[in-house]
C-alpha cells in the first residue's frame, strides 16, 4: 500500500501563529481562551471563546481582501506555513497531480452575517458584491487551489466538527488510490459571529463564562464541566506520496497512516458510542495497528456532559480502561467545529515529533479518570511511536486519524 508522508504543518488559532508556537502553547498549559462582551440588543451573554487576534494577509491589496472571507484568510496564514515546511515552490511543479482538500462547518458565516446586516439595516438595502463566493464553503479550498495550482481535485468538506477531518482522511485515499501525488489539506473556520454564538448559547451547549478565571472556561472531561466554548482559526497539512516526497528529498514529519469514518445514525447531536468504536477500529485496521501499538489518543473532548462520557466510555472499549494516555486540547484553544480535526491533527503530529504528551488542562476532578488515562499534570515524556485523533461531529459523523512515526 502507497505510503503517505506528512511534509508540512502550518497553524493559526488562539494560541499564536504557526504549529510551533501552538505546540509550545500545548505542552505548558497556556490557555488561549477569553472572555468576549456579548451583545446586549441580540441577549448575547457575555461568553468566553479563543480568538485569533494576529493580523491576517497583510500582505493582499485591500480590494483583493474583499474576496475573502475571515475563515478563508486564516487558512491562507496556515497553508502558507505548511507549504513552506514542506519546501515547495510557489506553485506546485505538476498542478495536475496536485489537489486539494479543506473543510469547515460554516464556511463564511460572518459574511452571510454581515449581508444580513446591511440588507436589513442600509438604506437603501444592500449586499456586499462578493457575498456569494465569500459565504460559499469551497471558498477556502478554491482560493488555496488558485494560489498553488493544485489541479487535480478538490475536495470542500461540510460535516460540522468532522470536516476538516474527514477532508484528511478522503485525501489519504486520494492518494493512496493514484490520483494525485501531492494534496494541500486542513480547515478553517471563523464563526465567533453574534449570529453563531447565539446559536450555540440557545442549543444549552456552549460553557457560561467562568468570571473569575475564562481561561478555564472549558474544562474537558472534568466532572464540573459545563459545555463548549468556540474558537477560531485554521491549520494546514501537506499530504505526499512517499515516492514523490522522496523524489524531491523531502523530509517526513510523520506518516498518516489510518482513516475510520463512521455514521451514528442514531441523532443529530447525542453522540453514539457504538459509532465512535466503530470509527476508531476501522482507523486502526486501515494503518495495519492494534490497540496497543497507539501510546497517545487526541480526544475530540468538547467538554459537554454528555459528549465525554460517551467518548471516555467508546476510547476504553477499543483500547481498554486507562490503557492508552488521552488528553483534550480544545480547552487551551477551544472548538474550531470544521477546522477543528485539522488544528488537533497538527497537535498530534507536534506530540509525536517532540514525544512529550500535551495535557488535558483545567481538570479538577473526573469520575471518567476510571476509564481514561487522564495527562491532566503537565506535558508527559514519552516514547510513542503511534497515535490517533479523534473527531466527532454533530450529525453522528465520526472520524478517527492514525499518524506513526516516519523510519
Amino acid at each position: 500500500m502507497t505510503q503517505v508522508w506528512i511534509t508540512g504543518l502550518g497553524a493559526i488559532s488562539a494560541l499564536g501563529q504557526g504549529a510551533e508556537a501552538l505546540a509550545d502553547a500545548l505542552q505548558s498549559g497556556r490557555s488561549g481562551i477569553g472572555a468576549q462582551p456579548g451583545s446586549e440588543a441580540h441577549a448575547l451573554k457575555p461568553f468566553a471563546a479563543g480568538v485569533v487576534t494576529v493580523p491576517l494577509a497583510a500582505a493582499l491589496p485591500p480590494a483583493q481582501r474583499n474576496l475573502y472571507d475571515r475563515h478563508s484568510l486564516m487558512a491562507l496564514e496556515a497553508a502558507a506555513e505548511a507549504w513552506a515546511q514542506a519546501g515547495l515552490p510557489a506553485t506546485t511543479p505538476d498542478p495536475d497531480r496536485a489537489a486539494v482538500a479543506w473543510g469547515t462547518g460554516l464556511g463564511g458565516s460572518a459574511s452571510l452575517e454581515a449581508s444580513y446586516q446591511q440588507m436589513f439595516t442600509a438604506q437603501p438595502p444592500r449586499v456586499h458584491p462578493y457575498s456569494v463566493v465569500r459565504v460559499m464553503a469551497n471558498s477556502a479550498g478554491s482560493h488555496l487551489a488558485m494560489r498553488h495550482q493544485l489541479r487535480a481535485a478538490q475536495l470542500a468538506v461540510s460535516n460540522a466538527c468532522a470536516s476538516s477531518a474527514q477532508a484528511i482522511g478522503e485525501a489519504l485515499w486520494l492518494l493512496r488510490n493514484g490520483r494525485a501525488d501531492l494534496a494541500l489539506v486542513g480547515g478553517s473556520e471563523a464563526m465567533l459571529n453574534v449570529g453563531s454564538a447565539l446559536g450555540w448559547q440557545a442549543m444549552g451547549v456552549m460553557a457560561p463564562l467562568d468570571a473569575e478565571a475564562p481561561e478555564q472556561s472549558c474544562r474537558p472531561f472534568d466532572d464540573g464541566r459545563r459545555g463548549l466554548v468556540l474558537g477560531e482559526g485554521a491549520a494546514a497539512l501537506v499530504l505526499e506520496t512517499e515516492a514523490h516526497a522522496r523524489a524531491r528529498g523531502a523530509t517526513p514529519l510523520a506518516v498518516l497512516a489510518g482513516y475510520g469514518h463512521s455514521v451514528d445514525a442514531v441523532h443529530l447531536s447525542r453522540p453514539d458510542a457504538a459509532g465512535q468504536v466503530r470509527a476508531m477500529r476501522a482507523a486502526l485496521r486501515d494503518a495495519g495497528l492494534q490497540p496497543p501499538d497507539i501510546g497517545y489518543v487526541n480526544a475530540h473532548g468538547t467538554a459537554t456532559e454528555v459528549g465525554d462520557a460517551v467518548e471516555a466510555e467508546s476510547i476504553a472499549t477499543v483500547f481498554g480502561a486507562r490503557a492508552v494516555p488521552v488528553s483534550a486540547t480544545k480547552a487551551l484553544h477551544g472548538h474550531l467545529i470544521g477546522a477543528g480535526g485539522a488544528l488537533e491533527l497538527v497537535s498530534t503530529v507536534q506530540a509525536l515529533r517532540r514525544q512529550a504528551l500535551p495535557p488535558s488542562a483545567h481538570v479538577r476532578t473526573s469520575r471518567l479518570s476510571e476509564q481514561l488515562d487522564l495527562l491532566t499534570d503537565g506535558a508527559r515524556p514519552a516514547r510513542v511511536r503511534a497515535a490517533m485523533s479523534n473527531s466527532f461531529a454533530f450529525g453522528g459523523s465520526n472520524v478517527a486519524l492514525v499518524i506513526h512515526a516516519a523510519d
